[in-house]
């Protein structure tokens, strides 16, 4: 099937994410497309083998390059962030990963914003500066502090927004103009946001990669990533950083998870932003915690930023309790809400990023980045808000 698209580019959001590559009679009329589980696909003639591996004639060959139901899903995933290509991973990490390693040289440099997620931050300090890759930290909210750390040795910029765990938002035109600018590429974290608030391409941005566990697959099912650009690029990461160094590939059952997933992520981001800003605006009014970073409250520092580059304002909330001992005893006493690590599920999720998902931090680090030991980061699902406030109103009377 070649993915004729008459929807892409022409219909609306939620339309494309629903039908965007496929029609039916592409597989026999089957509503729901097939999953195609074969690892390797034969040739009719040695010649159009030949042909297939110089690439002079496009087509599957093995799945860890490609694979109809990843192409499917790489095609749907491109239109929606407004990229020409996309490449499907195992994770999050795997689609990092295979980007970073694509793009960097010893002795150049990735210029990274002062707060990632804490894998991210641990394969940039452990994982490239061991191959010579020079790593440096600026602070991304801040476009003059940033104009002035791009180096002639600068070859990629990178960064999260909304930032996991701390909800800083990132200017993605501001910063990805600086980037090309300097002839570096913006590659930028949307995890957080998805395409269906946020799509950093059309706003500038060289480079989106996603954690596609969290809410483009959104029930908590599967592991996979995803990375989205210019085809040049896109095809330099698959045939380089996918097939030859991390052979971080897709598994076309989760693939077909989250082509399924993305039909009601427009409906979905709609319902965590909802309820995350009323879940946002009850913690704002309790005495017992310190603050909440939330992009959707009047008082954010980066509101309006956030009314520039997002549609609505995503389903995560940080907030800090005066305490690691009230927090511990917080989180210890909610019953609905899940303590676990992850986001964007059906659940609520809750964790405290200081012995969970930024533990590769030291404690230095991690007072240096704005990740404080009583900071606790909640991923808003989609239950009654009625009961999510009554657990959380529970569990903060027993923290005192």
């Amino acid at each position: 099937m070649d993915g004729s698209n008459v929807f892409q580019r022409k219909s609306g959001f939620a339309t494309r994410a629903i039908h965007s590559g496929y029609e039916p009679s592409d597989a026999g009329g089957a509503l729901t497309p097939p999953v195609h589980l074969s690892s390797t696909f034969t040739f009719e003639t040695v010649e159009a083998a030949g042909a297939a591996f110089s690439g002079e004639q496009p087509a599957h060959i093995y799945s860890r390059i490609s694979n109809p139901t990843l192409d499917l899903l790489e095609r749907r995933v491109a239109d929606l962030e407004g990229a020409e290509a996309a490449v499907s991973f195992a994770s999050g990490m795997g689609a990092i990963t295979s980007v970073l390693w694509s793009l960097l040289e010893p002795g150049q440099e990735i210029l990274a914003d002062k707060t990632l997620y804490g894998c991210t931050f641990s394969f940039l300090h452990h994982g490239l500066k061991k191959f010579g890759v020079k790593v440096r930290h600026v602070d991304m909210t801040d476009a003059e502090a940033v104009a002035s750390a791009i180096t002639d040795q600068t070859r990629v910029v990178y960064f999260e927004t909304p930032a996991n765990p701390t909800m800083s938002l990132v200017d993605i035109a501001a910063i990805s103009a600086l980037a090309r600018k300097a002839g570096a590429i913006s590659v930028v974290d949307n995890t957080y946001a998805t395409p269906a608030l946020t799509r950093p391409i059309e706003l500038g941005a060289d480079i989106v990669v996603h954690s596609a566990t969290k809410y483009l697959g959104g029930h908590g099912d599967l592991v996979a990533g995803l990375a989205a650009g210019r085809k040049e690029v896109m095809d330099e990461v698959r045939l380089y950083g996918l097939k030859d160094m991390t052979g971080a590939a897709l598994a076309p059952l989760n693939a077909m998870l989250i082509l399924r997933g993305l039909k009601t992520l427009d409906l979905r981001m709609e319902r965590h932003s909802q309820t995350a800003m009323q879940v946002a605006s009850w913690l704002k009014s309790r005495s017992d915690v310190v603050s909440v970073a939330f992009p959707g409250l009047e008082d954010h520092p980066q509101h309006a930023l956030a009314k520039r580059q997002m549609a609505r304002f995503g389903g995560m909330i940080a907030f800090e309790l005066e305490s690691l001992e009230a927090g511990i005893a917080f989180m210890n006493a909610l019953t609905m809400i899940k303590r676990a690590v992850s986001l964007g599920d059906a659940e609520t999720l809750i964790q405290h990023p200081a012995s969970m998902t930024h533990s590769t931090y030291t404690p230095e680090e991690r007072a240096e980045h704005g990740i404080s030991e009583g900071l606790i980061r909640l991923s808003v699902g989609l239950e009654d808000v009625a009961d999510i406030l009554s657990d959380l109103d529970g569990a903060l009377a027993v923290a005192g």
